[in-house]
């Protein structure tokens, strides 16, 4: 007699459904190194995801995971995917083929998350059909994997027991131990297919060597030097100038955008007299200016790190808006980037005389870092970068706040984004460790293209005190600042607050990023131990 019995229990389900997933995702991850760099699975998803989610997602994935939330998005949404994938794997084993419907579906919505983004080509769908396609076949070999004839031998059973050792060896045990093995053979090649594809992105990733061998021409106009008391080098002070590989990273790009300087170029049109547009060597062409300019991202909160100061060399986007003559009614600048964000800037911000408003080529005398915009980026002193700072910028179209909105607007943020007054404790730190005797408070203070003219240190809500200024590079960058203190044993609080060039004391009132930026008064607790 034969019977069939199913292997693995109640587990087999969640178990081929996780394999499937696993070995689908690689060979989806795989094809789309070699087809269509831009277009994985995860990153199509995930910039839907992002480009989905509310404001407040937004700014509270930052909050929580600052310059490392697409690393938590990325985990996230595998997670999640894994969770799909082991209750598809119970569906098929349940209700065939509702299961491979699930994995069909996934496959579905990845290609279309994958055309629906800026920078789509042809294959750009065809990863995530592969995905989706062969989770669905390997969850169906899988679960048939799981049953097997178990044969009942009337001679064999009288063998075995005249003789336990002529016993045949369990069929569910032998079946059992081959769906784990071809359900974690699944799983390898899955794993095996993503190393290889991050190996072929990071072996393909020519640009990165274009820049590499990039030789920026010499300023026509160079910058200052950084003044000798500017930098007050305190251990735990922010450097006045903040090295590239400390530079933070806020934008939408999943995947950071490959952009071959070769293949640039910058369109200017709209509501313009003549469209121009400006091809890479061009560009290179111009008498470059350098300036040193403070960064800001509207979801830094009070007291945060999301801000850096770096030396930029660019061309003056003013002189590129002449040549195409706006009209008299644009009072907006929208710019694009190659992913697909843009950013809505003032158009008469962009023309003004007394501010470096750049395309930049260069940070901290070296070329752009592709993860920061690289071949070209805007830098615009005084805004935050949600509305100026666009990377891997290859438009500008001059139009009207009244006529169109950009990402971030569109989500509810403010549309011209002035970098508000603020200042922060830097020195000393939370939890150092702080012993009795004389110390230092320490930290910097900004407002570009303000400028900042005091800050003052409150200890325990005593008396302000006014601390020291180091001596700022321009009004577009942050300044350090310091005051002695002698510490007493307890638990203190400090807080600080800046004036600005203007007059204007920074304001005591608290106020979430959302939607023009954070406000309030930093106040850091420590305990002298």
């Amino acid at each position: 007699m034969v019977t069939s019995r199913p292997a693995g229990g109640r587990a087999a389900g969640p178990i081929a459904g996780v394999a499937a997933v696993v070995l689908g995702s690689g060979a989806g991850e795989l094809s789309a190194a070699l087809l269509a760099p831009g277009s994985s699975p995860f990153a199509a998803i995930g910039g839907a995801l992002i480009d989905a989610a509310p404001s407040w997602a937004k700014d509270a994935a930052i909050g929580l995971f600052g310059t490392g939330d697409k690393a938590a998005l990325l985990v996230g949404i595998a997670l999640v995917l894994l969770v799909v994938a082991a209750a598809a794997g119970v569906l098929e084993a349940r209700r065939p083929p509702w299961g491979r419907v699930v994995f069909a579906a996934l496959g579905i919505a990845g290609a279309v998350a994958a055309l629906s983004r800026a920078d789509a080509g042809l294959l750009s769908w065809l990863p995530s059909v592969i995905a989706g396609g062969l989770g669905a076949a390997a969850l169906l070999v899988l679960l048939r994997r799981r049953v097997a004839p178990a044969r009942s031998d009337e001679k064999a059973s009288a063998a075995a027991s005249s003789d336990p050792r002529m016993a045949p060896a369990d069929p569910a045990a032998l079946d059992r131990r081959r769906f784990l093995v071809w359900s974690g053979g699944a799983a390898v090649l899955g794993l095996l297919a993503v190393a290889g594809g991050s190996a072929l992105r990071a072996g393909s990733r020519s640009v990165e060597a274009v820049r590499g061998m990039l030789r920026l021409p010499s300023a026509a106009t160079t910058a200052a030097s950084v003044p000798a008391g500017a930098e007050l080098d305190l251990t735990g002070l922010a450097k006045v100038v903040t090295p590239n590989d400390a530079f933070y990273r806020i934008d939408t790009a999943l995947i950071v955008p490959q952009v071959d300087p070769a293949d640039w170029s910058l369109r200017i049109h709209g509501m313009v007299e003549k469209e121009v547009t400006l091809r890479w060597d061009e560009l290179l062409a111009l008498p470059l200016e350098e300036s040193y300019t403070t960064l800001s991202c509207v979801s830094n909160t009070v007291g945060g790190d999301l801000i850096g100061n770096a030396l930029w060399l660019g061309y003056p986007i003013r002189e590129l808006l002449a040549r195409a003559v706006p009209s008299a009614d644009a009072d907006m600048v929208l710019s694009h980037s190659i992913d697909g964000f843009t950013a809505s800037t003032p158009l008469d911000v962009l023309q003004d005389r007394d501010r470096a408003s750049i395309l930049a080529v260069g940070m901290n005398g070296e070329p752009l870092p592709v993860e920061h915009g690289f071949p070209v980026r805007m830098v615009v002193p005084g805004l935050y970068g949600y509305v100026s700072a666009t990377k891997w910028v290859t438009e500008l179209e001059v139009t009207r706040f009244d006529k169109v909105t950009a990402y971030w607007t569109t989500r509810g943020w403010s549309d011209r984004g002035p970098i508000k007054l603020q200042s922060r404790i830097d020195v000393p730190r939370r939890n150092q460790g702080l012993s009795p005797g004389d110390t230092v408070i320490a930290g910097v203070a900004w407002q570009p293209h303000v400028g900042v003219s005091k800050v003052e240190v409150q200890i325990d809500g005593g008396a302000w005190r006014e601390a020291t200024l180091a001596t700022a590079i321009s009004d577009d960058t942050w300044v350090q600042w310091s005051i002695p203190w002698t510490a007493e044993a307890g638990d203190h609080a400090i807080r600080c607050r800046a004036t600005n060039a203007g007059g204007e004391t920074q304001t005591e009132t608290d106020a979430w990023p959302a939607p023009d930026g954070a406000t309030g008064w930093q106040q850091l607790n420590i305990t002298v131990a």
